[in-house]
């Protein structure tokens, strides 16, 4: 496959993860991971690291990493992890957390866990908590919540004290990170997915009430399939993404795919790899458009099977899907940062040029 020209855009990473070594063990996924590369410190350190911190990578956004939380019932640890990103973002850190005073301006929003699922008078108890726990400026970087549906009994997303609790994130302006697997759990969860957000905008009237939905990796396709033309399960995740798309307040993620894959394909060249995910992100781009598409690395769960070069891996599959899509210098600008800045209402826009490095001069943002 041909090298895509080079464009050079800034980069607003919208999905990665953090936690110090003092509370990996907090994590709910930690038992089944110890040992793993993923069982130790990931901060923000080890992601310049990972990322190479280039010029045109203006921060990131934060996605809480599944601390334990009794089904929603304790909030010891959630709260724990909200503290720990006010160290982040105050510049606080104690030591070997793998952090500076000054690395906080690279968090430009926050996603914390939320028991969305415990309804609404719930749900308001735990916000008041976590805004005081956070205190002021980092309580102003939370955009929005997510609590993992991949895991959880199907019918969860559709009971009535969840429906209620995506309501009342929208009435307070915050964003639902929805995470779902159909690789694992199979149509049912794109079926619901579907459902929630129908009876989620049910109702309301005003249109700034409707909770914005960004949905997270794809919806974890399963990208073992080979015949994409006939078998039931790509089938059915098309068709869900063209009806999901349909809600103009819905976005998704260009990320997330390293961990669908099968193992060998992981550590293929990246060039390979987008010839064998293409079908999967054709239809993204059709359905939903760089103006609602977002980059996101899934750091540090991108390395696994990857190695230590994921996110550079990563960024150049997306950067050849760019190409492969005829996207220009503006509609990379919207996938690569400003759909993100938009969803998650990251701040007003910054001066830059786009620089389309196939041509003589800059083009003037």
């Amino acid at each position: 496959m041909a090298s895509s020209p080079a464009v050079s855009v800034p980069i607003i990473d919208s999905h990665i993860h953090l936690y110090p070594q003092s509370e990996v063990e907090t994590h709910q996924w930690y038992a089944l991971a110890e040992g793993s590369h993923l069982a130790k410190q990931h901060s923000i350190q080890e992601y310049q690291t990972a990322t190479g911190a280039p010029g045109n990578l203006q921060g990131f956004v934060f996605i809480e990493v599944d601390r334990k939380n009794d089904n929603a019932k304790d909030w010891t640890y959630p709260l724990q992890e909200i503290a720990w990103l006010r160290r982040i973002v105050t510049g606080q850190p104690n030591p070997g957390e793998g952090h500076t005073a000054e690395d906080g301006r690279d968090c430009l929003g926050i996603v914390p866990w939320a028991p969305v699922v415990l309804g609404t008078a719930e749900l308001e108890k735990y916000l008041a908590a976590a805004e005081k726990e956070a205190g002021p400026e980092t309580w102003a970087k939370v955009k929005g919540f997510r609590y993992l549906l991949q895991d959880k009994p199907n019918g969860t997303a559709l009971s009535d004290d969840f429906i209620e609790g995506l309501k009342l994130l929208g009435r307070k302006k915050f964003v639902f990170d929805l995470g779902v697997d159909q690789h694992k759990r199979g149509r049912i969860q794109l079926e619901e997915a579907v459902e929630m957000i129908d009876r989620a905008h049910d109702g309301v009237e005003n249109e700034e009430d409707k909770v914005v939905f960004i949905l997270n990796h794809l919806c974890k396709p399963d990208l073992t399939i080979v015949n994409v033309q006939t078998d039931p399960s790509y089938i059915a995740w098309r068709t869900a993404m063209f009806t999901l798309s349909k809600c103009d307040r819905t976005y998704m993620k260009l990320s997330g795919c390293f961990s669908e894959m099968p193992e060998w394909l992981r550590a293929r060249p990246a060039e390979e790899i987008l010839s064998a995910i293409l079908p999967w992100l054709a239809v993204v781009i059709a359905a939903f458009g760089p103006e609602r598409i977002m980059f996101g690395s899934d750091w540090p769960v991108c390395t696994l099977g990857v190695g230590d070069e994921a996110w550079k891996k990563w960024r150049r599959v997306v950067e050849m899907t760019c190409h492969m899509a005829g996207l220009g210098p503006e509609a990379q600008t919207r996938l690569w940062a400003e759909t993100a800045r938009e969803a998650y209402k990251l701040g007003n826009r910054q001066v830059y040029k786009v620089v389309d490095l196939t041509r003589d001069a800059p083009i003037e943002e």
